[in-house]
């Protein structure tokens, strides 16, 4: 899905400090580590570490775990939600971002503990407070999901 040429320069990088600065998620639902290639207005890369301590591989499944598809689909959403806020600037830190749509999803292998899932968004458009997004979650070169969604930024 994603294979627009990339610049040639790289990104920001922003740790988990920063990133708990700029989203309102916190553990256990934060589902990104880091991010890194950070593009104002274009892309941003979420890494995910995975372990066996993340709380969902405790009942998905006990006998051979597996990250949810749905959270590897909100490690997108919560890359995205970086990279508005980036984009935005300061003011827009903590707001609440809500998702409008998930199109085309697709699950195309497991991701198990011990991976680094890295998750690649690029920004399609926006219009006023609604972006729209493509999401691309790999394991080395795997890909392991992808979707294009849609999400709201909620002005108080």
């Amino acid at each position: 899905m994603i294979d627009r040429a990339c610049a040639a320069d790289q990104g920001t990088q922003i740790d988990i400090r920063r990133i708990m600065e700029m989203i309102p998620h916190r553990h256990p639902f934060l589902m990104i580590d880091r991010v890194v290639d950070v593009v104002a207005n274009e892309r941003a890369t979420g890494i995910k570490n995975l372990t066996i301590n993340e709380n969902y591989f405790q009942g998905h499944f006990p006998v051979r775990p597996v990250m949810p598809g749905v959270l590897i689909i909100e490690a997108m959403a919560q890359t995205a939600a970086v990279l508005v806020v980036h984009t935005l600037g300061p003011e827009s830190e903590g707001k609440l971002v809500y998702f409008m749509s998930v199109d085309h999803a697709r699950f195309r292998r497991p991701v198990f503990p011990g991976d680094r899932l890295d998750v690649r968004v690029i920004k399609q458009r926006n219009r006023g407070n609604v972006w729209k997004f493509e999401g691309q979650a790999k394991v080395g070169d795997k890909v392991m999901a992808e979707a294009i969604f849609a999400a709201m930024i909620l002005d108080d």
